[in-house]
């Protein structure tokens, strides 16, 4: 790798601008790389762009997108991973289009939520590469729809083409949010946005003062993959490195290699995949792995456990892997993504809250070992923003230690919702009870913070020690008599009950009772052992009792069911919403243990 620093970039309204600039000034520098790997336990094709190539590609498929529909309409990227992804995405932008980053036909249990996003988008072009053309094709049929594969796209489109610079105010992409696909909701992202949020996570991460390669396989149509690999290395001039996830799921391995082979590695990943790489990366697979040159991993995930940080780092501790790289993170669409970040070359922060003062709505310091605590890590001071935390109901701004939910405010944070305008109005224009009052509660305030519009985030947290602390989401939250209860808690104990329950691959949620909310789990069993191998009775026994001993909670139901019956939203997490939806349904009908 050239790890000479790119001269800095001035301010660009778009990242097609950003393109051009780095094409003009270090047109021979490694832009864009994707690590194939075609066969099990290869070790990866690489295909490379330089900054040279992928303007000339950008500008290519801009030009044919441009004849194929008029500024501001919508174009869906259906490709799979890889460089045309990339120039999908960009080529949209450069076009005053507006890209609907999405993924192509057969991914696993989203077809669903693919249609009903190209419902609500409407888009007038949809592009994809010729491996996935007459599947792209099918699922269009009928429709309205240009289809343009973006690799059968010739170079000689861009001659003469040149890109209409776009308002900074203009929408870049409609970022869809994970979660019920009855209900898609696309975020209108700026080009304004994006560029601010590309430069708030370099600054935070610390890859706007010294170069960094970021290392990704987080699909390019989720929001922190698409800002970590693309947005943020585009604005910084640094080169991204994309493997496919399902080549991480694969073989997590590979992962390392990748933050192995490249100096000062920057990466992301959820909460399970370090967990995922404990558990499963050999000792064989270790030998010759050094990742002490890593710079940052970001854990995005809410809410992030200590534990999963520590069992990471010591799973790999000989091969290097400095203490303080892991970077615990909050986020979400609405914001483009990055909110507020740990930065790197710090120790973890780490908190043992008292859970029946958590239920009660206060963040009070317990001891690590009170089987009670709930140990948090803190997600860092905001990147470039105001965070606040309020009273979702009176929009009260709390204390520095009392929990509510998160509101934020910065040039980062969306337009709002497409066609949704109540929906957006309740989400995005949040106002505080007394506006003076929310200047002074929070983390990272400044003179008049608390006047004008707050994102409501639907997220609980608190402040402390002027660390933001993730708890929970507020339409997750568990009320049983008058008491609140954070699923991923519950969740937490019943997966350490019994050794059957596959982790990270489970949902804890209330459904209505003739006397109150009662609290149900779902949980897969392990991939290891078959069901009829499991003693049910016996496990459904060890997760109840674990529950009401931890969380004074009685179980109505314990659920055990397949491995991968548990629905997922487009980020990998669990989808407890469309779990309970399923439950109520009676789709677990089978194999439940009341």
């Amino acid at each position: 790798m050239d790890s000479r620093r790119p001269p800095l970039a001035p301010t660009f309204r778009s990242l097609p601008e950003y393109v051009r600039h780095w094409a003009e000034t270090t047109p021979d520098r490694r832009a864009f790389t994707f690590v194939d790997h075609p066969a099990p336990h290869s070790r990866g094709v690489h295909r490379t762009l330089t900054w040279r190539r992928l303007d000339l590609r950008t500008r290519a498929v801009a030009a044919r997108l441009a004849a194929e529909a008029e500024p501001g309409a919508r174009v869906a990227v259906l490709c799979p991973q890889g460089i045309e992804y990339v120039t999908g995405f960009l080529g949209a932008l450069a076009a005053g289009l507006v890209a609907v980053p999405l993924y192509p036909p057969g991914l696993r249990g989203h077809g669903d939520r693919l249609s009903a996003v190209l419902a609500d988008a409407r888009p007038a072009v949809v592009v994809t590469t010729g491996h996935a053309l007459a599947e792209v094709r099918e699922l269009c049929a009928g429709q309205a729809l240009k289809v343009v594969a973006v690799d059968q796209v010739p170079d000689a489109a861009a001659a003469g083409w040149q890109p209409s610079v776009p308002d900074d105010t203009d929408v870049a992409y409609l970022q869809y949010t994970s979660g019920s696909t009855r209900t898609p909701a696309g975020v209108e992202i700026t080009h304004a946005n994006v560029v601010a949020n590309a430069r708030q996570a370099l600054g935070a991460y610390g890859a706007d003062r010294h170069p960094v390669t970021f290392v990704g396989w987080l699909p390019l149509y989720h929001d922190m993959g698409l800002v970590l690999s693309v947005a943020a290395p585009v604005v910084r001039g640094l080169l991204s490195v994309l493997m496919d996830p399902v080549a991480f799921l694969h073989e997590p391995v590979r992962w390392l290699r990748l933050l192995a082979a490249h100096p000062r590695a920057l990466s992301a990943a959820p909460n399970f995949a370090y967990d995922y790489c404990a558990s499963v990366v050999t000792e064989a697979q270790k030998a010759g792995l050094r990742l002490d040159g890593v710079a940052a991993l970001i854990n995005g995930s809410e809410p992030v456990r200590p534990g999963t940080a520590d069992r990471f780092h010591a799973a790999f501790a000989a091969q290097g892997l400095g203490p303080q790289t892991h970077c615990p993170s909050y986020g979400l669409a609405e914001a483009t993504v990055f909110v507020s970040a740990a930065r790197p070359g710090e120790p973890l922060r780490r908190f043992a809250l008292d859970r029946d003062a958590l239920a009660t709505g206060k963040a009070l310091p317990a001891r690590p070992d009170d089987p009670r605590a709930v140990l948090l890590a803190g997600c860092g001071t905001p990147a470039g923003q105001r965070v606040r935390i309020a009273d979702p109901v009176t929009r009260v701004a709390l204390a520095e230690g009392e929990v509510g939910e998160i509101w934020v405010r910065g040039p980062n944070v969306g337009r709002g919702y497409r066609n949704q305008d109540r929906q957006t109005r309740r989400v995005f224009g949040g106002v505080f009870a007394d506006a003076t009052a929310g200047a002074g509660a929070g983390a990272g305030a400044g003179a008049g913070a608390g006047a004008g519009e707050w994102l409501r985030t639907g997220d609980l947290g608190t402040v402390l020690d002027g660390q933001l602390i993730v708890t929970g989401r507020l339409k997750d939250l568990i009320v049983v008599d008058g008491r609140n209860h954070y699923p991923q808690d519950v969740e937490a104990t019943a997966q350490d009950a019994h050794p059957a329950v596959r982790r990270d691959r489970l949902a804890a949620f209330g459904t209505p009772g003739g006397s109150g909310e009662r609290v149900v789990v779902v949980a897969e069993h392990v991939r290891t052992t078959p069901l009829a191998d499991i003693d049910v009775p016996a496990l459904v026994r060890a997760v109840r009792a674990a529950v009401s001993a931890r969380h004074g909670l009685r179980l109505a139901d314990v659920v055990l069911v397949p491995p991968g019956t548990v629905p997922r939203t487009s980020s990998g997490k669990v989808s407890r919403a469309r779990t309970r939806e399923r439950y109520l349904a009676g789709a677990y009908a089978v194999g439940s243990a009341g």
